[in-house]
C-alpha cells in the first residue's frame, strides 16, 4: 500500500528531482485510466441510446435524449462536492472509492439492457448513478494539481484531462465493438435498423449484445480499483489534506457528500422533466433550475457539521475571488462545449442524417429512415478523439505562449465553426438527402472539437498562474463542475431544437456565448491593464 506523504513541495527543484517527480508520475498514470473509465461510464448513454433506437426499444427520441441529459446533470452536480474531496479525504482515498462506485451503474446498466421491456425509470436511475463518473473529474484534477509544480501544470493537467477524456473516445469505439460478440453471456437482441462500428455498417437482422455496453466497464474497473488502492498516495501536508484520520471516516465523508449531490440533482431533474418521463410535469426552465441546483448543493454541503464544515469554510474562499467566476465562464466555454458535444454528437448524427426530411402535404416530416445515412456509431468517436488528443498539446503551447492568448485564439475559431455547423445543419434538416451535407458538417465539427481541446488545456495554464497553490485545486474542481453542466445543457438544447425543427438555433446560441467569453477573457487577462496579464 502506498504511504501517506507528510510533506510535499514540488516547487523545490531538489525535492522534485530527488523523488518527487517519480511519485507524481506514478499517481498521474494511475489517475488517467481511472478518469478515463469515469468519462466512459458517464457518457456511454450517447452510444447506448443510438443502439436502443436500432433495437426498437419502446421509447421516443425525446425520452432517450433525457437519459444523456440526466447523466449530464447528475455528473455536473456531483462535481461540486467532488471539488472539495481531496482536502477532506485525501487523494488515494478519493480516487479509489469514486472509481469503485462506477461499478454500480456499469453493472446495473448491463443487467437492465438485457430486457427491452425494462421501464424507462430504471434506466433513468442508472443514468443518474452514471453521474459518479462525471463527478470524478473534479477530484481527479484537484488531486493532480497538488502533485506538480506550476511550470508544468499546463502539461500535467492537460495529460490527466486529455487522456482521461479519451474515455469518451474509448467508449465510443469499444462499446459498438463489444456489442457484436457474446463475451459476457446473456441473450442477444436482433437489430431492427442497421447499426455500425468503427470499421463499418452492421445490417439489420444482426444479433447484438447491447448489455455488454455496461459489463465491459466492470471488467476494466476491477483491476484499476486495486491499482488505485495500492499505488496512489494521500498528501497529508497542510496545504493539501491535513488531519486525515481513518480511511473509513474518509469514505463516509465522501459518500455523504455524494448523497447530497444526488438528491439535489434528482430534485432538479424532477422539476425539469415532463410527467411522461417521470418528472413533476412543471417543466421549469433549465436556466432557472440549474442555478438553483448549484446553489442548493453548495448550501447543503456547508450545513454538514464538524471537520467537513471547517474545511469547506476555508475552501469556499474561492467564491470571494473574482477570477473564480471569470474562469468558470471561460472554462465552461471550452470543457462545457467539449463534454456537451461529446454527449450529443452521436445521437445528433442519427436524428439529423439518419432520417429523410420530406415535405408531405405542406408539412415537413422527419420519420422516414434514410438508407444512405451515415452510421452514427461509425463517426461519433471522431470529435471527442480529436478534442481529447489535442488537449495536452494545448497545455504545452500555453506553457510557452500564455494561457489567455491561446484561449482567445481558439474562442474566435469556435465562433466561426459553430456558425458553420449551424448553416449545414439547417440545410440537412430540410433535405430528403441530408447526407449531401454530412462531410462539411463533420469537418467543421471536428475543428470545433479540436478548438475545445486546445482551449481546455489553455485554461489549465491560466488557473495555475492566477491562483495560489491552496486555491488552484478547488478552483479547478469548481470550474469543471459548472462547465460539466454542458453535458446536460447541450443534449437538452439539441433535443428541444430538433423537436422544434430548428437544430441550427442551438449552435447560434452557443456561438453567442463564445463571443461573450472572448470579451471576458480579454478584459481579465489580455487588455493593457488586465488584472493578471497572461501573457
Amino acid at each position: 500500500m502506498a504511504k501517506n506523504l507528510a510533506s510535499w513541495d514540488p516547487e523545490d527543484e531538489a525535492f522534485w528531482e530527488a523523488g518527487g517527480k517519480r511519485i507524481a508520475t506514478r499517481n498521474l498514470w494511475i489517475s488517467i485510466p481511472c478518469l478515463l473509465c469515469g468519462f466512459a461510464v458517464w457518457l456511454y448513454w450517447g452510444i447506448i441510446t443510438v443502439q436502443m433506437i436500432n433495437l426498437k426499444f419502446p421509447f421516443s427520441q425525446a425520452e432517450l435524449f433525457t437519459l444523456a441529459a440526466i447523466a449530464g446533470l447528475s455528473g455536473a452536480t456531483l462535481r461540486i462536492p467532488s471539488s472539495f474531496f481531496i482536502r477532506i479525504a485525501g487523494g488515494r482515498n478519493t480516487i479509489f472509492l469514486t472509481t469503485a462506485l462506477l461499478i454500480v451503474p456499469a453493472a446495473g446498466t448491463g443487467y437492465l439492457l438485457q430486457n427491452p421491456d425494462t421501464p424507462l425509470w430504471q434506466f433513468q436511475i442508472m443514468a443518474l448513478l452514471s453521474g459518479f463518473g462525471g463527478g470524478n473529474f473534479a477530484s481527479s484534477m484537484s488531486n493532480i494539481s497538488f502533485f506538480y509544480p506550476k511550470k508544468v501544470q499546463g502539461l500535467s493537467l492537460g495529460m490527466n484531462a486529455g487522456l482521461g477524456n479519451f474515455g469518451v473516445t474509448t467508449m465510443q469505439i469499444l462499446v459498438p465493438l463489444v456489442m457484436t460478440v457474446g463475451i459476457f453471456g446473456g441473450s442477444a437482441l436482433v437489430l431492427a435498423n442497421s447499426s455500425g462500428t468503427l470499421v463499418g455498417k452492421i445490417p439489420a437482422g444482426t444479433e447484438t449484445y447491447i448489455h455488454n455496453a455496461g459489463y465491459i466497464w466492470v471488467a476494466i474497473l476491477v483491476p484499476l480499483v486495486i491499482a488505485a488502492w495500492f499505488g496512489m498516495n494521500n498528501i497529508t501536508a497542510s496545504h493539501v489534506s491535513p488531519g486525515l484520520t481513518s480511511t473509513a471516516e474518509a469514505f463516509g465523508k465522501i459518500l455523504g457528500m455524494l448523497a447530497i449531490g444526488l438528491v439535489t440533482a434528482a430534485v432538479g431533474l424532477w422539476l425539469l422533466l415532463p410527467a411522461r418521463t417521470g418528472g413533476s410535469g412543471l417543466e421549469l426552465s433549465k436556466w432557472l433550475v440549474l442555478p438553483l441546483v448549484i446553489a442548493a448543493t453548495v448550501f447543503a454541503l456547508r450545513l454538514i457539521p464538524g471537520t467537513i464544515r471547517q474545511s469547506l469554510d476555508q475552501q469556499y474562499a474561492i467564491f470571494r475571488n473574482k477570477h473564480t467566476w471569470a474562469m468558470t465562464v471561460i472554462y465552461t466555454m471550452t470543457f462545457g462545449s467539449f463534454i456537451g458535444y461529446a454527449a450529443a454528437f452521436g445521437l445528433a448524427i442519427k436524428v439529423v442524417f439518419g432520417f429523410q426530411h420530406i415535405e408531405v402535404d405542406g408539412v415537413m416530416t422527419h420519420t422516414t429512415v434514410n438508407p444512405n445515412g451515415p452510421s452514427a456509431l461509425m463517426y461519433a468517436w471522431t470529435g471527442p478523439f480529436i478534442g481529447a488528443l489535442i488537449r495536452p498539446i494545448g497545455g504545452m503551447i500555453s506553457d510557452r505562449l500564455g494561457g489567455a492568448l491561446v484561449t482567445q485564439i481558439v474562442s474566435v475559431v469556435m465562433v466561426a465553426c459553430a456558425l458553420g455547423v449551424a448553416w449545414f445543419l439547417s440545410l440537412a434538416y430540410a433535405s430528403p438527402t441530408p447526407e449531401d451535407y454530412f462531410v462539411p458538417f463533420l469537418l467543421l465539427f471536428l475543428v470545433l472539437f479540436a478548438a475545445t481541446g486546445i482551449g481546455n488545456g489553455s485554461t489549465f495554464r491560466t488557473i495555475a498562474i492566477v491562483f495560489d497553490r491552496e486555491q488552484a485545486g478547488p478552483v479547478l474542481g469548481w470550474t469543471s463542475a459548472v462547465a460539466a453542466y454542458g453535458a446536460f445543457i447541450i443534449p437538452k438544447v439539441f433535443g428541444e431544437q430538433i423537436k422544434a425543427t430548428t437544430p441550427e438555433y442551438a449552435l447560434y446560441g452557443f456561438a453567442a456565448f463564445y463571443t461573450i467569453c472572448i470579451v471576458i477573457n480579454w478584459w481579465f487577462y489580455l487588455r493593457k491593464n488586465a488584472y493578471v496579464k497572461n501573457p
